[in-house]
C-alpha cells in the first residue's frame, strides 16, 4: 500500500507541475485555462481603482463593434488592467474589449486577451521607459513587453494590450 500512496501523490505533484496555468511548465500558450467574466464585474474592478472605458456606440453590445464590451473578459485580464492602473498612477480609459471588430485569434479581443487603451502621455511614457521593445508586430506596430510577459503595442491612437496573465497582481 505504501507504494501505490507514494505514486498517487508523485501523479499529483507532476499533474500540478503539467497543468496548463501552472508550474513551472506553464507558458503563455496555455488559452485554456482562463477564467471568463462578465461585463458587469469587469467594469466593477475597472471602477474600483479608478479605470474609465468609452465607446464610440456608447454602448456595451458584445456584437456591436461601436460598442466597447467585457463579456467573456478574461479574469487575468481585468487584473491586468488593474495592476497598470496601479503601477502607472495614470489615468487610463479602454476604448476597446471583448466586442466584435478586432482581428481574430487564440489571444484576442473576442477570446477575452486584449484591451485597447486611450493614449496619452503619462500612460506612453510608462510602457516605453518601463518595458522592453520587441520590435515591430506583423502589422508594423512597435511592441514592448512587460517583465510578466504581457504585450503592449503601440498602434498609434491607442494601445492595443495582450494579457496573457494579470501582470503581478
Amino acid at each position: 500500500m505504501r507504494i501505490r500512496s507514494v505514486v498517487s501523490a508523485l501523479a499529483l505533484v507532476l499533474g500540478a507541475l503539467f497543468a496548463p496555468g501552472f508550474g513551472v511548465f506553464s507558458s503563455a500558450t496555455d488559452a485554456q485555462a482562463a477564467t471568463k467574466i462578465s461585463h458587469a464585474t469587469a467594469t466593477s474592478m475597472f471602477s474600483q481603482v479608478g479605470i474609465t472605458w468609452s465607446s464610440s456606440g456608447g454602448c456595451s453590445d458584445r456584437n456591436n463593434s461601436t460598442c466597447t464590451s467585457f463579456d467573456q473578459l478574461n479574469l487575468a485580464t481585468a487584473q491586468g488592467a488593474q495592476t497598470l492602473k496601479r503601477a502607472t498612477g495614470c489615468a487610463l480609459n479602454i476604448t476597446g474589449g471583448t466586442e466584435t471588430g478586432h482581428a481574430s485569434g487564440t489571444y484576442s479581443h473576442w477570446n477575452g486577451y486584449k484591451l485597447d487603451y486611450g493614449k496619452n502621455t503619462c500612460v506612453t511614457n510608462y510602457i516605453k521607459n518601463t518595458f522592453t521593445y520587441i520590435g515591430l508586430r506583423g502589422d508594423g506596430a512597435p511592441q514592448y513587453q512587460s517583465a510578466s510577459g504581457n504585450i503592449y503595442a503601440d498602434e498609434g491612437n491607442h494601445w492595443d494590450v495582450l494579457y496573457y496573465n494579470c501582470g503581478g497582481c
